[in-house]
């Protein structure tokens, strides 16, 4: 049976960020570079921050921060990227979509600079302690029911009309990948930061997060207000495909 394009644009997106997860797990060659933050964090100081520069571990923090945007935010792209699919004709379309992740992968680029700096300084200043990251839980729950995440993740919905033809086609894409970023980032920020201040167990919280992450972009926008809500769309999607199997089979 032909998969219609949405689905393989689904599969496809999904296996490539479990391709990347299954390399964030592995972790060859220490990708993440997290062991040898909490290694140099047992004895802060100037000349442990000197070494982990010779290190060249921000870099090697950078390609993980990288890899796990990719592995964490694709399945979060599906509709934006199906939508442009809708939008483009069939020789732009491969393009436009790249771009459009480009764009989008490049503002959390930019933003995980800051953030990886914020992780080492932590490491260093405070070694092995979970302090910073129930400090950021209790930031990450305020910021989950305020109203300016609302506000992002109402944005988050608003996909533009992007143009038909030529470069201007190319550029629509582009901005849209960038501005999609932005709304991601601004909805996002903390519970992107929350699992890379764990001393342990950073990535079964990357998973939990991803699921959270992936679960709020699905649901309807709402108006922004102060309101807890449980934002759990993807479980009760996952339950229902459950049982449609279960029936089938």
């Amino acid at each position: 049976m032909k998969l219609s394009q949405n689905k393989r644009i689904a599969i496809n997106l999904v296996f490539i960020s479990i391709f990347v997860w299954t390399l964030l797990l592995v972790n060859p060659g220490h990708i993440m570079a997290m062991k040898y933050c909490h290694v140099f964090a047992s004895c802060p100081s100037a000349t442990s921050f000197q070494m982990l520069l010779e290190m060249k571990l921000f870099s090697a923090q950078l390609i993980g921060w990288g890899l796990m945007v990719v592995a964490m935010m694709l399945p979060k792209l599906i509709l934006p990227i199906q939508f442009i699919y809708q939008q483009s004709f069939k020789r732009y379309r491969f393009l436009c979509s790249l771009l459009f992740v480009f764009g989008y992968i490049l503002v959390w680029m930019v933003v995980g600079v800051f953030m990886i700096e914020i992780i080492m300084g932590v490491n260093l200043l405070l070694p092995m302690s979970y302090m910073p990251a129930f400090g950021l839980f209790v930031i990450a729950l305020v910021w989950e029911i305020s109203p300016i995440k609302q506000r992002f993740l109402n944005l988050g919905h608003d996909h533009r009309i992007l143009s038909a033809f030529g470069w201007k086609a190319f550029r629509d894409s582009l901005f849209f990948g960038l501005t999609h970023g932005v709304w991601c980032i601004g909805s996002g920020w903390a519970l992107m930061l929350f699992p890379m201040l764990l001393p342990k167990g950073h990535n079964l919280a990357m998973l939990v997060v991803t699921f959270i992450m992936i679960s709020e972009h699905l649901e309807y926008p709402r108006f922004p207000k102060w309101l807890l809500i449980p934002r759990m769309k993807l479980l009760r999607i996952i339950v229902v495909q459950t049982r449609i199997r279960l029936m089938i089979f």
